[in-house]
């Protein structure tokens, strides 16, 4: 397959930055499901040590990819513990 997309390049130059962006996105997206699936308070990986991941995180912990208005170093704790 790797062939077949070096031969289309080959033949038609104007198809390059096609395959630029496509593969960029694409390993973007990959890039951001590996991130969800390993830095996400949802996803639990150990259930035995550790069966409810967001529990144990407090209130100044930045979990979302990015926030506008929020400070989280200022938050403060306003739940009880569990």
């Amino acid at each position: 397959m790797l062939r077949h997309i070096l031969g289309q390049a080959k033949k038609h130059p104007s198809l390059i930055p096609l395959f630029v962006f496509i593969g960029a996105g694409g390993g973007g997206a990959a890039l951001y499901l590996l991130r969800l699936a390993l830095f996400n308070p949802d996803v639990c990986w150990d259930r035995k040590n550790n069966p409810e991941p967001w529990n144990k995180l407090g209130p100044n912990d930045q979990y979302k990819f990015y926030s506008v208005n929020v400070d989280y170093s200022k938050l403060k704790k306003e739940r009880p513990d569990f």
